[in-house]
């Protein structure tokens, strides 16, 4: 069984709820290191090694699994995607990752303690970091349209809506 497959059987059984919730509340914490790393290391670092070294290095202490469900989160965040399911210690893995794309994700993941990182200012000035945020809120802005009892009808049929599908609606 692959690591990555580990991974999603862990990350998906959560029939021990107390061992579920320690093994992601130390995903989080591993998680949150490795970001550290990338993001302190920017832009002089490639990361592009080994899998059990770029584990080491970015502080996953040999545990493949977690790496694997790192590899995972910020898969959507590369240039170039990953083969997970391959992904053995002596597999070659290549990071390019995509800065603006990873900190949008981050926000729309709700993940405050990655997005909030210090270490975002070796990447991004305060500016760029705000400009990110407020199109990951543009982007999520909630809009509904309501139908004017004069408009056509949405149906379709031509007919005004205060004459078709609106004419049994109570105000």
């Amino acid at each position: 069984m692959s690591y990555f497959s580990e991974w999603s059987k862990k990350i998906e059984d959560s029939s021990d709820q107390q061992a579920f919730e320690a093994y992601v509340a130390r995903y989080y914490e591993l998680e949150q290191g490795a970001y550290k790393e990338i993001l302190s290391s920017y832009p002089d670092k490639v990361w592009k090694m080994p899998a059990a070294q770029m584990a080491a290095e970015l502080h996953f202490d040999g545990d493949m699994e977690i790496f694997l469900g790192f590899l995972d989160g910020i898969q959507s965040s590369l240039t170039q995607e990953l083969d997970l399911e391959s992904i053995q210690e002596d597999t070659p893995v290549e990071l390019e990752i995509d800065f603006e794309k990873l900190l949008y994700n981050m926000h729309d993941a709700g993940a405050k303690w990655l997005f909030g990182l210090e270490e975002w200012n070796h990447v991004f000035d305060a500016q760029q970091q705000e400009a990110v945020a407020l199109k990951f809120r543009k982007d999520h802005i909630a809009v509904s349209t309501k139908v004017g009892r004069n408009d056509p009808c949405p149906c379709g049929s031509g007919k005004k809506y205060k004459n078709c599908c609106g004419k049994n609606q109570q105000n």
